[in-house]
């Protein structure tokens, strides 16, 4: 007999991070955060009101006046201590990223090691922000830059890497001296609440990093918001392209990472295995959920044969929940979504694609609430249908055909997006060709998702990026800072007696 409506346990809510402290949200609107394999509620995510946007920011405001002025190396400290606690705690983080998001626990685990990544690279800020100096730039008169942090910074982040984009995000803008109020998704904010309580942990001052909760009004709430001065975005266009023009007119700096429609172009003299294997793998990891995602390939002259062993491989992979060992995909994020990529699949069949491998509706031992889509693919594909124009953001691969290098590169370019792009081949001289004339920030040669490390910035280009700085590496430092320039002359007795200058020289 089920419990009373009035009696049944709600699930444990999601807390905000204001002032160092985590509270309990006033609101009257919460959202569940649901296990996308078993539909299971995990929590309940507040949707914080306009008094609790404003008192996380003006928490940041006042912490920023105390960390700007930080020593480098004590900052540093913190970052080079979180880096240990992520470690320390992987397997619990990727726990409860896999719970929440649904990709497999090894999966979780590299979402996590790929945040990692970054809080190590903020550990060494003191060798990243350094200025600039030139000395006797005129008689006795030096020149000098410094990078001084902005204020109050803030990030909104998307739902398939929980954990490693706010790790791109909070650790670099607090590393450089800024104050960081971040706005995670909606649909899986625990394991970056974790993360934000071992930054805590780490030594972050009360105020320096803090977390709202919420949708559409809490996103306008930070473009808005006259005390923030630096914006950074990772999700759809249409949010983004939101974000940029509303928080741009308003002043601030913003960076915002986009959709995308990745391709790779495979040659016929490419190691047949390793491609198809790279290949698929970056088109059904995490159930095809990644802005990096090969969604396209294009198969070149002969190796328009290999779509059989595609399909066959593909087949093959297996699909469960997040913890089943040795799962290769598991759900996708949501009903909606599931919703949303069979509708995909169902109009690329009626537009008059190939589908040479539906995954509508698979059979899931143990799993018959999850939001599942097993591996599929079309042939065929050409631009105009819905398939390619638009993001899928699911398991399904797209392959479409070329006669040469020329025109697979030709094809790619026309596509209004520029995230990432790939080619396999054993040519030196195609692999060349096609990095010089591909225009598409981020290349991989014979590597699926070129995704640079840390020491580099990412460098999505056209409708994946808005914004001219990039998160992470070298670009982030001069997104979160202001470059300062003094012009300095100490003046000693031989300079006393030569009046007055009103030219603009400095002699």
């Amino acid at each position: 007999m089920n419990a009373p409506a009035s009696s049944q346990v709600l699930a444990p809510t999601v807390k905000l991070l204001i002032g160092g402290q985590l509270v309990e949200s006033k609101t009257t609107q919460w959202r569940n955060v649901v296990n996308p394999a078993t539909q299971e509620v995990l929590a309940r995510v507040p949707f914080a009101t306009p008094d609790e946007v404003h008192a996380a920011v003006a928490s940041a405001k006042e912490a920023f006046k105390t960390w700007r002025k930080t020593p480098i190396g004590a900052r540093a400290r913190i970052f080079l201590k979180l880096q240990q606690l992520i470690r320390e705690n992987m397997k619990e983080l990727a726990a409860l990223l896999t719970a929440e998001q649904g990709k497999t626990l090894p999966d979780a685990e590299g979402d996590v090691f790929r945040g990692l990544e970054v809080v190590e690279h903020a550990a060494a800020i003191g060798n990243l922000q350094l200025g600039e100096l030139a000395n006797n730039v005129a008689s006795g008169v030096d020149t000098y830059t410094v990078l001084q942090p902005l204020g109050v910074c803030a990030g909104i982040t998307p739902f398939n890497f929980p954990a490693m984009i706010p790790l791109w995000m909070f650790p670099m803008a607090i590393a450089t001296g800024n104050t960081f109020v971040l706005k995670p998704s909606e649909q899986d904010p625990m394991v970056t609440m974790r993360l934000c309580e071992l930054a805590l942990q780490a030594g972050i001052p009360p105020g320096v990093l803090n977390v709202i909760h919420g949708g559409e009004d809490v996103v306008n709430a930070i473009c808005d918001h006259k005390d923030i001065k630096a914006i950074s975005f990772v999700g759809s266009t249409k949010v983004g392209t939101h974000v940029y023009n509303r928080a741009s007119l308003a002043g601030k700096r913003v960076q915002c990472m986009m959709g995308a429609k990745n391709h790779a172009i495979v040659m016929p003299d490419a190691n047949k295995e390793q491609s198809i294997n790279a290949i698929l793998g970056a088109a059904f990891g995490a159930a095809g959920q990644r802005c990096m995602a090969i969604s396209v390939v294009m198969l070149v002259g002969e190796a328009q044969k290999w779509i059989p062993e595609f399909v066959a491989k593909a087949k093959a992979l297996k699909v469960s929940g997040g913890t089943t060992p040795g799962a290769d995909l598991g759900p996708v994020i949501s009903c909606a979504a599931l919703e949303r990529v069979e509708g995909f699949i169902a109009r690329g069949v009626e537009e008059g694609a190939k589908l040479e491998l539906d995954g509508r509706k698979p059979s899931i031992a143990g799993f018959d609430k999850g939001n599942f889509v097993a591996p599929t693919i079309f042939s065929g594909v050409k631009p105009g249908m819905s398939i390619y124009d638009q993001e899928i953001f699911g398991p399904v691969l797209c392959i479409a055909g070329a006669d040469d290098l020329e025109q697979a590169i030709e094809f790619i370019n026309d596509n209004p997006n520029g995230n990432g792009t790939a080619i396999f081949t054993q040519s030196g001289a195609a692999a060349r060709m096609f990095q010089e004339d591909i225009d598409v920030g981020q290349v991989g040669i014979n590597l699926p998702v070129p995704v640079p490390v840390p020491l580099f910035s990412f460098t999505g280009s056209r409708a994946s990026k808005l914004g001219d700085l990039g998160p992470y590496g070298k670009q982030v430092v001069l997104f979160y800072t202001q470059t300062k320039t003094v012009t300095e002359r100490w003046f000693d007795d031989s300079t006393l007696h030569h009046g007055v200058n009103t030219t603009i020289s400095l002699k």
